[in-house]
């Protein structure tokens, strides 16, 4: 069809003629199959954008298609999809189609959840798990799931095996049931902990320490960690001991290790002096992730026993001297076979190998060997020397066939050289060609609680063994030796070789089934390695035995949140778990006390296994209890659970003009006004560190004349709200109330941006009406109806410095001028096209000079205020009682600021108001 440009080829594991293309998606979104390895295509248009495709590991025509809007997608026409692999240990594998997938919740949570693939919807999923994971976490391997996840407890109900105080883990194998894993702990940098685990993979015992990694080409984390094909529970790695690397070996899966015995001499026949543990043969490990170059070892499940490795011989692995050996009978003894690095290939199912040098410059020689590495012979594969990329072995009926790529000069195309090597054989492989081989370590033979014999090819044998090959093993069981057990869980191995309790393990832990059952596992301090075949022998002396569980009092008790938080919203549902490590569960009754007047007792532990469910209607902090008792006892935990609500928004309250050095409040007014646990965090000024609080009050002194800014941030629970407020703090002021036609009420949506907007309207006003200094004038508008606003006269500073009775003749010239203008209706604004708005004084006396100094009389002051106060009531009752029943049902946060000012007039907007 027409051209386009591809982004991506993939074959199926599955099916091998199987080949799909993606194009790249700034061209055309489009996804071409082939069935006939790539003769034909057929092309599907797509309506998403994929970035990756993932096959399934068994069905051909299963895969999952990740696109931009990292959301699974499904493309039906073609074929159905799934993901991972199809079983986990968690019960979720009974019906076929099951995916599993980690959903993002935010920048530190995600969640693990699984779906069927024919309805994979939000109201569909299931979640396995009922806590939060860390994001990028999730394996799932085999018959496991695997991730990490912020725990303070042991989670006792979910078969989820909640490893490590880690920084760090990697899943090496998870084969015969059996997971081994590579955990960087706190305290290793370079270095990883090998850990295996038990068939049901829950408990983890440490097979090996500080086993050295390396970052590889793309970022990624290597481990120094080799499992053998062709020969189960053979390993090789490299541990870092006393600041040098060696290279071990195991046969039994870890259980146990040992030095590699170095070649007893090199290619010239010179005898090599080197004595365990003093000296021995270290192997560089790194696999190459690129199918075209090898990596610094190899082996083969069709050519058991043979390995093929890079190495050095010495106290420690090096990186320069490094050398090339093999080993024919599975790393018992081993032979230099090059001075330098070559890479080297398996041909003909281990039947041949063929070896290149690892080197920039060209070459054209390359070495063919048919007797497991021992003589080697040198061919010509090309006329002209190349610069060798990659080589590539053919797989399936032409085994005997490779093809090597490079260029011949750095400005040259890529040259392919094909290299068939069937001509050099005569003949097929017949039964007389194999000889008997036993696999053993040093002379053991029993590994794995077997005794192995394979068959081989003779050395000397010049034949071909073909596809049809198969290898073929003769299996003996072995009576059971200690050998084949490894130490329990919560149990290391002494010098003596004996299993006895780590510092940290309580044995009597393990009897924690009684909750939910009449009988445990008592174990001796063994287990059996799994996948070991043995039989009889010391078996029963070593193996855990079946018990009746003891009765003993509750012990243990454990009480959380599903989620493992100890926050919740109203109405919402909080599931409370209840975990007793130790008792009889089915006669430990358990009492759970919510802290609000509700609680429940059930009659065993088992009838709580999913959780209890109870919804908070009202916030608050929870003193929640969990009590389990048996005539033997009883033990209580507690858990106090915050219950919030949505901080919705918040209001400051603050003084428009505070008095120099004079105490003020500030108040946070929040909605709603019960969310629960706050946190008040107050900044004033240039101050560099704020004031906190618990209160929504504080109490604040401006000590500087000028334009203070206050903000609070209220924090409740995630949630940080903040407000800010301008206060202009001065010395000496004159404060009045204004009032206003009452068609202004209609018009006011009580919000501070339109109050902000009139104040400055007003001023604009006052400023025309009177000639007054604008710089001398302030105006707020008050919250809430009917409308008002007070204006503030400040002093002239040019005029006044330091003359307090200036300052007071200055005000009150100031104030009769205003008044008048307000008096005689002079102040007024247009609010929109056909509203005219009347500013004037509220029908009150001006409020005094503020003086802030001390020697005014007491008595005085006393018999003025009375007088103000008696001619208030008096002028309220019978001039303007019918403005105050309307002022009746303001809110009392309204008449707050009259406390904020240093002023003995009372207003129509106070609390007396209502006294009066």
């Amino acid at each position: 069809g027409v051209k386009t440009i591809l982004s991506y080829l993939y074959v199926s594991p599955n099916n091998k003629r199987k080949i799909m293309l993606l194009t790249d998606p700034e061209v055309e979104s489009s996804l071409l199959i082939s069935s006939d390895e790539g003769a034909t295509y057929q092309k599907y248009r797509l309506n998403f954008y994929i970035l990756s495709l993932l096959f399934h590991p068994e069905q051909e025509d299963w895969i999952l298609a990740y696109g931009h809007d990292q959301k699974v997608s499904f493309y039906k026409t073609l074929f159905f999809i799934s993901f991972g692999l199809s079983r986990s240990k968690l019960g979720l594998d009974k019906e076929p189609g099951l995916i599993h997938l980690e959903t993002s919740i935010s920048e530190t949570q995600a969640l693990y959840v699984t779906c069927k693939l024919q309805n994979c919807t939000d109201a569909n999923k299931g979640k396995p798990f009922p806590g939060y994971i860390d994001p990028n976490s999730l394996v799932v391997q085999d018959e496991y799931v695997i991730f990490f996840c912020q725990i303070n407890h042991r989670d006792l109900s979910y078969e989820i095996s909640f490893l490590f105080f880690s920084q760090d883990l990697h899943v090496i194998s998870t084969d015969e049931n059996r997971v081994v894993a590579a955990v960087q702990e706190w305290n290793q940098n370079d270095t990883y902990n090998l850990y295996v685990s038990e068939a049901g993979g829950i408990y983890y015992t440490l097979a090996l320490e500080n086993v050295m990694s390396s970052m590889g080409p793309e970022g990624n984390v290597m481990i120094d960690l080799y499992e053998v094909a062709g020969i189960k529970g053979m390993f090789l790695a490299n541990k870092k001991q006393n600041n040098e690397v060696k290279t071990y070996i195991t046969y039994n899966k870890g259980r146990d290790w040992r030095l590699l015995q170095a070649p007893s001499g090199d290619l010239r026949g010179n005898r090599i002096h080197c004595m365990l543990p003093y000296c021995s043969l270290h192997l560089h490990l790194q696999v190459s992730a690129n199918p075209y170059t090898s990596g610094n070892i190899a082996s083969r499940e069709s050519a058991p026993g043979i390995i093929v490795a890079s190495g050095s011989i010495g106290a420690e692995l090096t990186s320069s001297n490094v050398s090339m050996f093999i080993t024919s009978d599975a790393g018992n003894t081993w032979r230099q076979i090059f001075d330098e690095e070559y890479s080297v290939l398996y041909l003909d199912q281990g039947g041949a190998l063929v070896a290149i040098r690892h080197t920039p410059l060209p070459i054209r020689h390359l070495w063919l060997s048919f007797d497991e590495g021992r003589v080697w012979n040198k061919y010509s594969f090309t006329s002209s020397p190349l610069f060798v990329d990659g080589v590539l072995g053919e797989p399936g009926e032409e085994t005997l066939i490779m093809t090597i790529f490079g260029h011949v000069s750095h400005r040259s195309e890529w040259q392919l050289v094909k290299i068939d090597f069937r001509s050099i054989f005569n003949r097929r492989c017949i039964e007389s060609d194999y000889v008997p081989w036993d696999l053993h370590d040093q002379g053991e033979r029993c590994l794995m609680g077997v005794k192995r014999v394979y068959r081989k090819l003779k050395p000397i044998a010049r034949c071909v063994m073909g596809k049809t090959y198969s290898v073929t093993m003769i299996s003996e069981p072995c009576d059971c030796t200690e050998s084949d057990f490894e130490c329990d869980y919560g149990f290391e191995r002494r010098a003596d070789g004996k299993c006895t309790p780590a510092f940290w393990f309580l044995p009597s832990s393990m009897s924690r089934t009684c909750t939910t059952e009449h009988t445990f596992l008592n174990s001796t301090g063994y287990r059996k390695v799994v996948s070991n075949n043995c039989t009889g022998g010391v078996m029963e002396q070593f193996t855990a035995r079946r018990q009746p569980c003891p009765s003993q009092a509750p012990r243990g008790l454990h009480l959380v949140t599903s989620e493992g938080k100890l926050t919740a919203t109203t109405a919402s549902n909080v599931t409370f778990l209840v975990f007793l490590e130790e008792g009889d569960g089915s006669k430990t009754s358990i009492t759970v006390d919510f802290g609000d007047g509700n609680a429940f007792t059930y009659s065993n532990v088992s009838s709580i296994e999913d959780g209890i469910k109870h919804i908070y209607k009202n916030v608050g902090i929870y003193r929640v209890s969990a009590t389990a008792e048996n005539t033997l006892g009883s033990e209580t935990v507690l858990l106090f659970l915050h219950i919030t609500c949505q901080l919705e928004s918040i209001h400051l309250s603050a003084p428009f003009v505070a008095v120099k050095n004079k105490e003020v409040n500030l108040t946070a007014v929040l909605s709603p006004s019960q969310v629960g646990t706050v946190t008040y965090i107050w900044w004033f000024g240039n101050n560099s560190e704020p004031v906190i609080t618990l209160e929504g009050s504080v109490a604040f002194t401006f000590s500087r004349e000028g334009i203070s800014v206050v903000t609070v941030q209220v924090s409740a629970g995630n949630t940080i709200l903040q407000d800010r407020k301008t206060v202009a703090v001065h010395e000496y002021f004159r404060s009045h109330l204004l009032a206003f036609s009452s068609n202004l009420d209609d018009h006011n949506p009580d919000v501070a941006e339109w109050r902000l907007d009139v104040s400055r309207v007003i001023k604009t006003s006052m400023v025309q009406a009177t000639g007054v200094n604008p710089e001398q004038l302030l105006v707020t508008v008050l919250p809430g109806l009917p409308t008002a606003a007070e204006f503030f006269l400040l002093p002239d500073k040019q005029l006044t410095e330091g003359k307090p009775d200036k300052t007071a003749t200055h005000l009150d010239q100031l104030s009769e001028l205003v008044l008048s203008a307000l008096n005689q209706n002079l102040v007024q604004f247009t609010l929109r096209p056909g509203v005219q708005i009347t500013v004037y004084a509220a029908h009150l006396s001006a409020a005094p000079l503020v003086d802030t100094s001390e020697n005014h009389s007491g008595s005085a002051m006393l018999m003025l205020l009375s007088v103000v106060v008696v001619g208030l009531a008096v002028f309220l009752i019978y001039k303007f009682k019918r403005y105050c029943h309307p002022f009746l049902k303001i809110q009392p946060d309204a008449c707050a600021r009259t406390q904020m000012r240093q002023s003995h007039s009372c207003s129509l907007r106070s609390p007396s108001c209502g006294s009066v």
